[in-house]
Order: structure tokens, then sequence, then C-alpha cells
């Protein structure tokens, strides 16, 4: 089985425990082949926390899950230097928290305070962890996949700008069909049946290697220049100063920035390879811009009065923006 096989049959695997979520997935693995990290948005009880278990246990991976709080503290993430005494000799070793694993699963990332949510800063740009001067790598596998729920704001802390630009892709989670959700009960039932009964299915994990061989592979897609232009088209159009109508530019307070462009040219070399395509085409740049660009709109105080998601901004910008023939 080659490379993008193994890809292919790790979403089928997800699919399999995650039913009706297949665009989820794909993003989640999309995520995972471009090296980025991932904010899960949805109302309770749609998968978020399960979509990333399951993901881990197709994996040959570890996971670290943190349920963030408002007494949370940096140091219960990053981990920090304990006293230590052997011999008669007392040292300062450093001890590393949870952060330190290969999927971290930020659960309700918005209900910790602001100096939490900055010890992620770091971790999710610079793959590294800065303690007592001393900085410490991250696996070549590492991501961080953050949840939040949309609807339950007391007691929860926005996140900052920064931070949500330091996410690959948002992803929100809607409610499944009728018939998905009948499979669902089956599912469950016939989990519980097998874990009673002691046949649970397990499969053999996929290697991190895979994962880390498929971003080799990946990096090597070609981009044309007709398509970075594209790219930077669509970055500079969430710019009110750019938007290409005036309805776009009342909606806009604020827009993507550089990052933007850099992280829709990773998520749609991902899309290429994983559709077995040799180039990247305005249809794979089309297919990640949602996902990449809503959470890095800042829409104005009449988009909101009307209601106007960044969902529709984004599918607006999509239809304005011109496709290179």
């Amino acid at each position: 089985m080659d490379t993008r096989e193994s890809i292919v049959s790790l979403i089928a695997q997800l699919n399999a425990d995650i039913l009706g979520q297949e665009a989820l997935i794909e993003q989640l693995v999309l995520a995972l082949l471009a090296d980025g990290h991932v904010l899960l948005e949805s109302l309770p009880g749609l998968a978020k926390t399960r979509t990333v278990k399951s993901l881990a246990q197709c994996l040959d991976a570890t996971m670290s899950r943190i349920q963030f709080t408002p007494d949370l503290l940096p140091s219960d993430l990053t981990g920090s230097e304990v006293l230590h005494y052997a011999d008669g000799v007392q040292s300062l070793q450093f001890e590393p928290g949870p952060l330190f694993g290969n999927l971290i699963l930020a659960d309700e990332i918005n209900r910790a305070p602001a100096k939490v949510q900055s010890a992620l800063l770091e971790v999710m740009e610079e793959r590294q962890i800065t303690v007592a001067g001393h900085s410490h790598r991250m696996p070549d596998l590492f991501m961080v996949l953050a949840t939040q729920n949309p609807i339950e704001q007391e007691g929860t802390y926005p996140l900052p700008e920064a931070q949500m630009d330091r996410f690959l892709v948002k992803v929100v989670l809607d409610y499944p069909s009728h018939d998905r959700e009948c499979d669902i009960l089956r599912l469950v039932r016939s989990e519980q049946h097998a874990a009673v009964s002691g046949h649970s299915r397990q499969l053999p994990p996929i290697a991190a290697d895979t994962v880390l061989a498929a971003r080799r592979d990946i990096a090597g897609v070609f981009v044309s220049p007709k398509i970075d232009q594209y790219i930077v088209s669509l970055v500079q159009a969430t710019r009110p100063e750019f938007a290409p109508d005036g309805e776009l530019r009342g909606w806009l307070s604020t827009g993507a920035s550089p990052r933007g462009a850099i992280a829709l040219d990773r998520a749609a070399r991902a899309h290429a390879w994983l559709h077995e395509q040799p180039h990247v085409t305005p249809e794979n740049v089309r297919a990640v811009a949602l996902p990449v660009l809503r959470h890095r709109l800042r829409l104005s105080y009449d988009a909101v009065v009307d209601r106007v998601s960044e969902t529709q901004v984004v599918t607006r910008l999509l239809d304005r923006v011109a496709i290179p023939a």
C-alpha cells in the first residue's frame, strides 16, 4: 500500500467511525497533511471529541486531551521545572506538560483566560516551548485540534485574532440528516455490544512516517503563477479596501493576512495531492477556501446587525473573484 492509499484508508476508517461528517473528516485530514492546526466549532454532541479520538486511534500517535477551564495555568500546558533531590544533590529538572504529544485535543479552548491561550501561540507557530529560558522541540507529527461551543458565551474568553490566525482551518459542524442519525444510533449500539462481548474492531494504525512521507510529496505538487495570483486575489478581496463590490466592503472590518495566503496554498496543494492531481487547479483552491479563510475575517458592525456570517462572505468572494483561465 503506497502513501496515498494509506491516507485514503485513514479517511475510510474515520468515515466508518464518524457518520454523517464526511466534509469534516476530509478537512481534518487535509489539515493533517498540510501540517496545520484545526479549530472545530459546533453545538454540543456533534462528535467533535469523538472525531479527534478516532483520528488518534487510526494513527500510530500519542494523544493528549486538555480540558480548558478558567482556573488553568500556562504551566499546566507547557510543564515546568521541578526541584529534585537525589544523592544529596538538588537540581531543577523539566517535567513536560500535556502539550508534548502528537495530537493535542484542546477541549473548549475558549473557556481558558487569555494568558493560557497565549501559551499556545509559540507552540502552534514555532513547534517549540520555552520554559525557564530553555526551548523544547515538539515531535515532527504535531497537531492542535481545538474545540469550542458557539452558543455558550457565559464564562468564555473569545480567542484573539493572533491565535485564530494560527489555525489552518476552522471547521463548523452541523446536524446530520435523519437517516444518518438513525445510522449513528445503530453504530453506537453495535460498539456497546462489541465492548461488552470483547470483540471490538481494532485495525492496524497508520504509522506517523506515512503522514510525514505524504507531506514530502505534497511539498512537490506544482503550483502555477496563475494559481498564485488567484490565491492572492482571494485573500486581498477579504480586505475592505480591495473588496470586489460595495456590499462586501460594508460587511468587512479587517481581512486575512499573508498567513492566510500561505495557508490557502498549503491546503490547496494537499487537496490536489489527495485527489491524485499533479498540480493545483482553481477547483482545489475553491474547495478549501471556506475553512481556510472564514475565521480570518472580522465582520463589521453592520454585518453583525444584519446577521451576515463569515461563510456568506467567503461564498460571495468566491463568486466575485475571477477564476484564472
